[in-house]
């Protein structure tokens, strides 16, 4: 219950439309909290729970290495085996760019303030 508040704080925060100092330096702790929060999630709850690769990723998987024996015959098949063991990875892009959000809000401002879509030189009219 703690994670699920501090996610939901911490998202409060992100979609807030005007910040100010005070709101920014909230953030910035709430993140380092947030980090915590989802480290011992990891190591506690997680670890008291097996979880595995769903059927459709195993299948998925499956498919893979069959086109991949079948592209290469010469290589040694592999066989699929059993369902892997799946485990929460906090090391994804995802998570690492939380600390950036605060440093990126003061940077550029607001993430409805700008767009990351590309614009090409043929529509801009002048």
């Amino acid at each position: 219950m703690t994670l699920l508040f501090r996610l939901a704080e911490w998202h409060a925060l992100a979609k807030l439309r005007l910040h100010i100092d005070p709101t920014l330096t909230h953030m910035d702790s709430v993140t380092t909290v947030l980090g915590q929060e989802l480290r011992r999630f990891r190591r506690e709850t997680c670890s008291s729970f097996k979880t595995m690769e769903l059927p459709k990723e195993y299948a998925a998987r499956g498919r893979r290495q069959s086109q991949k024996a079948s592209q290469n015959p010469a290589g040694t098949s592999s066989a699929t085996g059993e369902r892997r063991v799946k485990t929460l990875n906090l090391s994804v892009y995802k998570v690492h760019a939380l600390g950036d959000y605060v440093y990126t809000i003061r940077l550029f401002g607001t993430t409805d303030s700008f767009s990351s879509q590309v614009v090409s030189p043929k529509s801009l009219d002048f």
